[in-house]
């Protein structure tokens, strides 16, 4: 199917929205010796997974498309709103904001069109621009849900290749392990209600929070 297709081109490394320079806090992590093994790792991954994938960005990112298809712009703006908010510091906003500009750059090139009743919703981070490319292309939602998360996953899995360090296939290995995790979240997420939804991952928070002021670092959050 060409939804399928159009899915794969959202979630591609390739996509042109920098996201292989944010390491949302782990860089910091690593320094500090929190996260030295792929053990380790596995435990942060599956930490950020159970505590702000499934509980927060996913029930957003699957409001955010229900209200893209029905071009309720004002709920649309709103979500864009809680998105932002529920960032914990000022570099995880920065880079949500970075991202959704880059993906809003983007996709008028794409053939998607941005009207300006969402464009500064789109424009202010990813899940935004992200919900609406998909209710564009018609990509099934649960579809959307598993592809984004797996978007984060392999991201994540890179950084901690070259931070911790990592084997190449290590990094394999973690996305293999954590792939019935995914499927539960997805699920998951269906369920959560709108006032329910939040993260609550403390220890990104604090290591993000740190690495705005690491001395060396290769990543921007």
């Amino acid at each position: 199917m060409i939804q399928n297709l159009r899915l794969y081109q959202l979630i591609s490394p390739n996509l042109p929205i920098g996201g292989f320079t944010y390491s949302q806090g782990l860089e910091w992590a690593v320094e500090q010796g929190w996260v030295s093994n792929k053990d380790q790792m596995a435990d942060w991954l599956a930490s950020v997974l159970e505590q702000s994938m499934t509980p927060f960005e996913l029930p957003l990112l699957r409001a955010s498309y229900q209200a893209a298809q029905a071009a309720d712009w004002a709920e649309f703006g709103c979500l864009a709103q809680s998105i932002i908010a529920g960032r914990e510091t000022r570099e995880l906003r920065t880079e949500e904001r970075q991202r959704g500009a880059a993906l809003a750059r983007l996709l008028p090139a794409l053939d998607i069109p941005l009207p300006n009743e969402c464009s500064d919703a789109v424009t202010s981070n990813q899940i935004s621009g992200f919900a609406y490319a998909a209710a564009h292309w018609n990509i099934d939602v649960d579809a959307l849900c598993q592809g984004y998360l797996w978007c984060w996953l392999e991201g994540a899995c890179v950084a901690g290749i070259k931070l911790v360090p990592l084997g190449q296939t290590h990094g394999q290995q973690l996305m293999l392990d954590l792939g019935p995790a995914i499927q539960q979240a997805v699920a998951d997420s269906r369920q959560i209600p709108r006032d329910d939804i939040g993260a609550t991952t403390f220890a990104q928070a604090l290591a993000s929070a740190r690495h705005e002021t690491q001395y060396t670092r290769l990543y921007r959050s």
